[in-house]
């Protein structure tokens, strides 16, 4: 692995580089991409819609995954169309047209003619996707859509109301969701695509190694996440791949505490979730460090525990290998520990977790770890090709692996009031009394290659020895001064101590 100042040069030297329209990666390799999908796919039209234009506040525009994946095109309101008929094939790409007054303001748009010399699509007009497709689903009756489709939520996305129109202008359609399709071929990167998150990788654990130089007592969330984020973005990254996650004391209990008003106090721990991305790829790093410098008997038994999980995991990556293993060696780990520590009365004892009309029982694991072992990653954090519970290792794997337990000052509290759960708050009570708001997670990145497996976000260290050897140095004085700013401006929500 490159040196991290190596990296983060190399980093800061490609991002340099970077096209403002379209990405880096080779015109060809989005093509070769295509032809994948096509051949997956039986005849009819192809639909990969991108995300629409931001909301008025201009926020970042982010394309969305399957329309980038495929084309590698980042302007909004645009879509590709493919069309299959036997060995006949057409991919048409609709983008906004050039619009003076309003690149004022937004910036240049490739335009419908700078597409073919830039992509090596043929380009159309976007306001005349609606038209071409109803065109074309005369003629070929199945279309196979990628995007927002299929939402449970009460108000149904924009790509749901484009195909509901679809539909409505085409009774005769039959719409397919393409989805599974895209993401086997998502889950398996290319040598271009392990670069970046490689490169993501390592500008992260530079923001990472940052922030520890800052903790310590005093020390507010805000100011770490802050940290990170300043050292990766001057490095070249593309900025948070996701909600940075700071949380001190009984914030590290919460999973996807992102609110980072609190301050940190001695003999806390911290748990550090964040990480930026290069390129469109995602990272995702996790470190918990004690405030103090060094961790607590009682922090140092649980984190013990989450490394020896980590660790389990990591010995049963292997190419064509099953990903099941690696989570049935974490959870084994995790419930021992758990048990040792008094935290749980046995590693396979269940707890009543049902209501009075329906009556159920869980895992008592699941009282301190409710979430999965890991997760791709790729063009979004969580990429859609999952690696913890089925299928096998390949060339081209990346994903995380970021066991966690997290002990929940109140969990006694919340539990259904049966006999069971009052026999089992009676046995564990002095234990979580032992170890509340300690809450512990690790996750590292890591890629399969034909080279082996590569964890590449080992620059920072996770062993109870490198945190607190880092710790150690000496830490700048705190400037009590924007503290005092922030509460000053946060008026009634002063952050708890």
């Amino acid at each position: 692995m490159p040196s991290p100042l190596r990296s983060l040069l190399r980093g800061a030297f490609l991002a340099s580089l970077a096209a403002p329209l379209t990405a880096q990666l080779p015109v060809a390799e989005f093509a070769a991409r295509r032809d994948s999908l096509v051949r997956a796919l039986p005849d009819g039209v192809i639909l990969a819609l991108g995300a629409p234009e931001p909301v008025p506040d201009y926020v970042p525009f982010r394309q969305h995954p399957y329309l980038f994946y495929f084309t590698g095109f980042t302007e909004p309101g645009s879509a590709l169309v493919i069309v299959k008929k036997g060995t006949e094939r057409r991919d048409l790409l609709f983008v906004q047209g050039r619009d003076p007054a309003r690149e004022v303001w937004t910036g240049a748009r490739l335009g419908v003619a700078g597409v073919r010399p830039r992509l090596g699509l043929e380009g159309r007009d976007a306001a005349n996707l609606s038209t071409v497709l109803d065109s074309l689903l005369a003629i070929h009756r199945t279309l196979h859509v990628l995007g927002d489709i299929g939402s449970r939520m009460t108000e149904r996305s924009l790509h749901d109301q484009f195909i509901d129109g679809l539909r409505t202008a085409n009774p005769k359609i039959e719409v397919v969701d393409a989805r599974r399709e895209a993401n086997r071929l998502r889950g398996r990167k290319s040598p271009a695509e392990l670069e970046r998150i490689r490169i993501a990788s390592e500008l992260s654990a530079q923001g990472h190694l940052a922030a520890f130089a800052a903790v310590q007592p005093g020390v507010a969330e805000f100011t770490l996440q802050a940290i990170a984020e300043a050292t990766w973005r001057q490095a070249g990254g593309d900025g948070p791949a996701y909600g940075s996650i700071v949380g001190s004391g009984p914030n590290a209990t919460t999973l996807h505490y992102n609110r980072s008003e609190r301050v940190a106090q001695a003999g806390e721990v911290i748990v550090l979730d964040m990480a930026t991305s290069y390129d469109g790829y995602a990272a995702d790093i996790t470190r918990t460090v004690p405030v103090s410098g060094r961790f607590s008997p009682a922090q140092r038994e649980i984190y013990e525990v989450v490394l020896g999980a980590q660790v389990a995991a990591e010995r049963q990556i292997r190419l064509g290998g099953p990903a099941r293993a690696m989570t049935d060696s974490a959870t084994a780990v995790l419930r021992n520990g758990l048990a040792r520590l008094g935290l749980i009365e046995s590693p396979e004892e269940t707890y009543d977790c049902g209501t009075a009309q329906q009556p159920r029982t869980c895992p008592q694991l699941q009282l301190f770890y409710m979430h999965g072992l890991g997760h791709g990653i790729g063009l979004v954090v969580h990429d859609p090709e999952q690696y913890t519970l089925t299928g096998t290792f390949g060339i081209g794997s990346a994903f995380t692996i970021e066991p966690g337990i997290y002990v929940r000052e109140n969990l006694l509290t919340i539990l259904p009031d049966t006999p069971g759960n009052r026999r089992l708050t009676a046995k564990i009570g002095p234990a979580v009394a032992r170890y509340a708001n300690i809450g512990v997670r690790i996750e590292d990145d890591y890629l399969v290659t034909p080279a082996g497996v590569e964890r590449v976000s080992a620059a920072v260290p996770r062993e109870i020895e490198g945190i607190e050897a880092l710790l150690a140095k000496p830490r700048p004085p705190l400037d009590s001064a924007v503290i005092d700013r922030y509460r000053t401006l946060k008026t009634g929500r002063t952050p708890p101590m």
